[in-house]
């Protein structure tokens, strides 16, 4: 009777061991303890499901399934932890005639999106086994270890352009997506991918609503073509839960598209801040470190560390929801001899350290170093002369700080009594490094002009920080 007793408490214990998700069994408990994102009570920003701000700072590795082996993926996730990227933007079908990864396995059956090609087996030693999802669910899992949430577009806007994908083939791979990773705690959906919504509407309106049936626990936006905002055609889409806008790679002279906001990008952050419904809104693709200014001429200018800077605090002041950075090199993995695309000689393994990279971390540090989800842009903190083009001052604030961002460090005419306080404390933050240099305690009342260290001129860009004294 006592060995039939502990024969029903086995059996319990194996039911109880067989019913364990199959994530979770994949899973170290400290993996499964990054919880879901979703958005914040009003409507502006990112939380954690904890009620934890989330202020997304992403990086574009586009090509990261299909160029890197393993040990290259954990190469690249363990740099970008290092600092303080917590979002990946990338492909999933970049090409649907080529989507073959690093190790030789294709992604679908006879090119056709509506049959993902996968084989019994995860065994990355044997290759029967281990299959091009196998790569993906890899480097899904050790981005998740590192803390970094995944940002996946399911299909390249080219393919459905093209003709290679449609409404039907599209819905079928985003059910096949979505069901994969649905129990995935660090996955985002970005719809689209470099194309304007009204270029075959429908198929990404069939993505979309895919997605959001079949995965209702995750966010989904869509990333739209340069010079554009998801906004223009998806704002009030059941599946749309934020506005990624693409401002580009195109300086001020060369845009021709109307409006002309040319590099303002925070002119797309105030224009989608201002619609309702609310949804947050962010810059998904700015002009990329080391880029030529519109991207084919290869032996014109490029942009540099300063300008993913301004484009940076530009769009976050103008009530970004967080940023996403790019590397001509990086976001193509660019690794052999010669020329890559867009003119790039960089391999990827030297850029990921290049200085604008390792700038990105100080944006996020001072935005997360202040009450959150009470900041709000208010230009009304520039008492006079906000500027044009690169002299345009940025400014945002809490009920205690306020922040106003200098391109150039120029002088500022700034309004006191925005925030509380009698007395205000005012420092000099550095986009470069982080640091602080302290000014003075002042009162806040009528008006003050601050004036930046060094000589005024292009990348000599300064943040100043007013706090609220506290009071004896």
């Amino acid at each position: 009777m006592k060995q039939l007793k502990y024969y029903f408490i086995f059996l319990l214990l194996l039911i109880g061991l067989t019913t364990v998700s199959a994530q979770e069994k994949a899973l170290p408990k400290k993996q499964l303890a990054l919880p879901l994102l979703k958005i914040s009570a009003n409507n502006r920003y990112f939380e954690s499901a904890d009620g934890k701000p989330f202020f997304w700072l992403g990086d574009t590795g586009w090509l990261l399934f299909i160029k890197l082996n393993r040990q290259e993926v954990i190469q690249y996730l363990d740099n970008r932890k290092q600092k303080g990227y917590n979002v990946i933007q990338v492909m999933v079908l970049h090409d649907v005639k080529k989507v073959v990864n690093r190790y030789g396995d294709s992604a679908l059956k006879n090119l056709d999106a509506a049959h993902p090609k996968t084989t019994p087996g995860t065994n990355f030693s044997n290759n029967t086994e281990y299959d091009f999802w196998d790569h993906v669910d890899f480097v899904i899992n050790e981005a998740l270890k590192r803390g970094i949430y995944m940002a996946l577009v399911p299909v390249w806007g080219s393919n459905v352009k093209e003709g290679l994908v449609n409404e039907t083939s599209g819905k079928a791979f985003a059910e096949f997506l979505a069901k994969r990773y649905r129990n995935q705690p660090n996955i985002i959906w970005l719809n689209g991918g470099d194309i304007l919504g009204d270029t075959k509407t429908p198929v990404w309106e069939s993505i979309g609503t895919t997605l959001r049936k079949e995965d209702p626990n995750h966010l989904i936006t869509f990333h739209p073509r340069g010079r554009s905002s998801s906004s223009q055609w998806f704002h009030n889409a059941a599946w749309l839960d934020f506005n990624m806008f693409q401002s580009g790679h195109k300086d001020y002279a060369q845009d021709t598209v109307e409006p002309r906001m040319g590099e303002d990008n925070w002119k797309f952050m105030q224009k989608d801040y201002q619609l309702i419904p609310t949804k947050p809104s962010m810059d998904g693709e700015p002009s990329y470190e080391n880029i030529p200014h519109g991207l084919h001429d290869t032996l014109g200018p490029k942009w540099h560390a300063a300008d993913v800077r301004r484009y940076g605090y530009w769009n976050v002041f103008a009530g970004g929801a967080g940023f996403t950075y790019g590397s001509n090199a990086v976001m193509q993995f660019h690794s052999a001899a010669g020329s890559g695309d867009y003119g790039t000689h960089q391999n990827w393994k030297d850029a990921i350290n290049d200085t604008g990279a390792g700038q990105m971390q100080w944006i996020k540090k001072l935005i997360l170093s202040m009450p959150y989800f009470e900041r709000v842009p208010d230009q009304s903190l520039i008492a006079s002369d906000q500027g044009e083009k690169y002299q345009h001052l940025l400014a945002t604030r809490g009920k205690q700080f306020a922040f106003i961002y200098t391109y150039t460090g120029r002088t500022m005419n700034i309004q006191m009594g925005k925030i509380a306080g009698t007395k205000l404390t005012a420092s000099w933050f550095d986009p470069r490094n982080g640091n602080y240099t302290t000014i003075g305690v002042f009162e806040n009342k009528g008006t003050h002009v601050f004036n930046p260290p060094g000589e005024e001129k292009e990348g000599n860009d300064w943040i100043l920080v007013l706090k609220s004294a506290p009071t004896k």
